[in-house]
């Protein structure tokens, strides 16, 4: 392959195009993120709760959504989204992709995220539980003033290689047109003929940012290991 096929493909134009992907990779990532961990925050506390159906509820939310492919998620809710508000709202609307990717991501995300943020909790001290019902807290106040504040020093790290994880999952949003980082290379693929400039290039921008995110992680490691 020749430097100046090279020079064709990967002109600043088209570099700035697979940036602006990248980007909107890590934003994909970044919402699916929350939305998970709020989503995974409320199921963890669902499934150790003593209502029964919380847990039930909880329970079925994670077997469905990580026993079901990831794409097939996607799919579902972006097909279905038009068809289900014409059926019972009596109109159709376009669905935006890259909403519905980070929807579905989170979705998945969540499911996944519950059994973290429920060892992260389970791992704290009983004694933490006996000393907020001793003086009188709910089970929601312990929750929130006592047993999350100590886990989420223990999650961060998880945390962290669940966004990596996330990024890469994002590639599967050029399935349904959102133009990440993926979809960008496919463009550029189609445009000049050529898969391996296009192809290589992306596969360099994931490292970079897989590998910058996990530097960061495993400094932050560091820093909560020594402050233990």
């Amino acid at each position: 392959m020749s430097i100046t096929l090279i020079q064709k493909i990967l002109t600043p134009e088209n570099i700035e195009f697979m940036i602006k992907g990248a980007g909107y990779s890590l934003a994909i990532a970044l919402c699916a993120l929350l939305g998970g961990s709020v989503l995974g925050l409320l199921a963890a506390a669902a499934k150790l709760s003593h209502i029964k159906v919380f847990k039930i509820i909880a329970n079925i939310y994670c077997e469905i959504f990580r026993g079901t492919p990831m794409l097939l998620q996607i799919m579902l809710l972006y097909l279905a989204g038009p068809v289900l508000t014409k059926v019972f709202l009596g109109f159709v609307y376009t669905p935006n992709p890259y909403v519905i990717g980070a929807i579905a991501i989170a979705i998945n995300s969540g499911a996944y995220e519950t059994e973290l943020f429920r060892s992260v909790i389970q791992a704290v001290d009983k004694g933490q539980w006996e000393a907020s019902h001793t003086i009188g807290l709910t089970y929601a106040q312990t929750m929130r003033y006592v047993i999350l504040p100590q886990a989420f020093r223990r999650v961060i790290p998880p945390f962290i290689n669940e966004f990596i994880v996330l990024i890469k999952d994002s590639s599967l949003l050029s399935t349904i047109g959102a133009i990440e980082l993926l979809r960008s290379a496919q463009i550029l693929t189609s445009n000049y003929y050529n898969f391996f400039v296009p192809y290589t290039a992306a596969a360099i921008m994931y490292l970079i940012v897989t590998i910058t995110i996990s530097h960061i992680a495993r400094r932050v490691e560091r820093r909560l290991a020594e402050s233990d």
